[in-house]
Parts: structure tokens; sequence; C-alpha cells
């Protein structure tokens, strides 16, 4: 059922609690857990509804609550302002790529099934930088204006200033996990996963029969939390990666991001884990463990 938007202090508070109770049931931290709740509670409390609130002052308005991060700061702004959140769509197993890209003005589910086959692209952030690089054109259906209108639309999401037009596909962050943390990650949840010492939630996609099959890892490193689980797209499905390719979300408060771990098919690194778009830094984690023998092979590749 939808909602007009902006949601209500009750309705964002509403979805919060949701997102504590299946964070709980799934075996997440519980001190995140708690702050859900707790955030739930100060919303209740408010005088003002929140999204007037954002209009005034924006995020550093809500951190200014008690407890409310930049994490939390973030979900509550998305929530109130459209209605959906990516952490509570994957907690219920219905997380998309498709349907991501759908709530972008211009694009609509044929055209996000689309782009998301046509580009194998997931996060919001490539959408933009794939409207800059060329590839979103290749898209049938992707003309000018409603490339333009996508920039425009997300630009505004991200409250930014569009990126410059010669902005290219960008080079890994200074400030994301270690790939060996990834790989770790990606590692704990594939043993967990094989010993079935996971709880499993039954995806909303792909799954006719509503088993609960998908298997779902709530970790952290330090204080970066981490959710992650099987592939569930139109994509793995067609290739026969569903237990192999695992996605990997961070939602905490210095930080988010996706990354989507694979088993390689290439080169030196065939066999080998690799976080995807990211093999020149998987090849040099693993360089690091290589005899000296192997070291040049794998340099050489």
């Amino acid at each position: 059922m939808e909602h007009a938007l902006p949601l209500t202090n009750r309705q964002v508070a509403e979805r919060l609690t949701t997102i504590a109770d299946l964070l709980e049931s799934q075996g997440a931290n519980p001190f995140r857990v708690k702050a859900y709740r707790f955030a739930a509670e100060t919303l209740l409390k408010m005088a003002h509804p929140v999204h007037e609130l954002l209009a005034a002052e924006g995020l550093p308005g809500l951190m200014k609550l008690p407890k409310i991060g930049t994490s939390l700061a973030r979900a509550i702004e998305q929530l109130a302002l459209t209605g959906r959140l990516g952490l509570l769509e994957r907690l219920h197993g219905e997380g998309a790529p498709e349907h991501l890209f759908a709530t972008v003005p211009g694009i609509g589910r044929e055209m996000a099934a689309r782009i998301h086959e046509r580009l194998d692209i997931e996060t919001l952030a490539e959408l933009e930088v794939s409207s800059y690089d060329g590839r979103l054109a290749e898209v049938p259906g992707m003309g000018r204006k409603r490339i333009q209108a996508v920039r425009e639309s997300l630009a505004g999401r991200f409250r930014r200033r569009p990126l410059l037009p010669e902005t290219k596909r960008q080079s890994r962050r200074t400030d994301e996990p270690p790939i060996g943390e990834l790989l770790d990650v990606d590692r704990e949840y594939r043993s967990l996963a094989e010993k079935r010492r996971l709880p499993k939630i039954a995806p909303r996609r792909f799954n006719p029969t509503g088993e609960a099959w998908l298997p779902v890892l709530h970790t952290q490193r330090d204080s970066r939390h981490y959710t992650a689980l099987y592939s569930n797209t139109a994509h793995a499905h067609e290739l026969g990666m569903t237990h192999d390719w695992v996605v990997i979300y961070r939602d905490d408060h210095d930080g988010e991001g996706q990354w989507t771990v694979v088993t390689s098919q290439y080169g030196g690194l065939r066999g080998r884990r690799i976080v995807r778009g990211s093999e020149v830094e998987c090849k040099e984690h693993y360089a690091q463990y290589e005899p000296k023998s192997e070291l040049k092979l794998l340099h050489d590749a």
C-alpha cells in the first residue's frame, strides 16, 4: 500500500521499528537494533513533522537529535521523503536494482530492467556515473533528454551539483573498506551459509514457492556494519551464479556502500574470490601472500 509523501513521523517510526525487528530476528548486533528502536521513539516524541526539520536544516538538523548519527539521519530522510529505504527492502528480501532504478523519474520498470540487464549495474551511484560516461546512452530508449533528467534527479537526491560532463567511471574511493576486509566478510558469509548456520529469508523475486532459501549475514568489522546475501538478480539466475555471487552492503555511522564478490573466471586470479570492479586491488591483496615464484606470474597475468 502506497502512502502520500512525505511520510508522517509515525509512519517513519513504524518502518524504523520494522527494521529493528528484522535485524533482531536475523541476528544483527543488539546495539544496532537498539539504535533503530531509539530513533523510532525519538520521532514519535517530536512536536513537528520530521520532513519540516529536513526542509529547514537538512541532515545536520536531524543529527542534533539524541543518538541520531549520519547513517540513521540518511535513513530517516529517505523514508520521510521517498517512503523507501534499501536496507528495509533487503531485510524483507525484495531489494532489486530494477526496483531501485524505477524510483528515478523518467525510468519505468521496463526501462529499469533493461538498464540492469544491459549495464550490469546495481546502485544509484553507478547509474549516475553511467549517465555521464556514455554507457546509459547505449541502452535502447535512453535519449539525451531522458539521460539529462536522470542526472538532475540523482543530483537532487544526492543533494549536490550534477557531476561534471567529463566525469568517468571513478577509481576506488579512499574511504572505502580495505579489499581484505570485504573478502573476509565474503568468506564468513559463504562459510556460515554452507554450514547452514545463518537465518534465511524468502526473497520476493524469482521465488514463486515463497521458500525461505536466501541466507543473510549481519556482521561488523570495528565500527563498520555489513549485510551479506547471495545475489538474487536476474543476471545471477540467468548465469547460474545465485550461490557464487555475494552482495555486501555497508550501512553505518561512518559510511555506506555496496560491493559484489565473485569467483574470477579469467587470468591470474582465476578461481579466486574478487570484488567486482576492484580486480587490481584484489591482485595486490593476494600478491602479499603468494610465494615469490608465483608472485611474478600473478603480476604478469
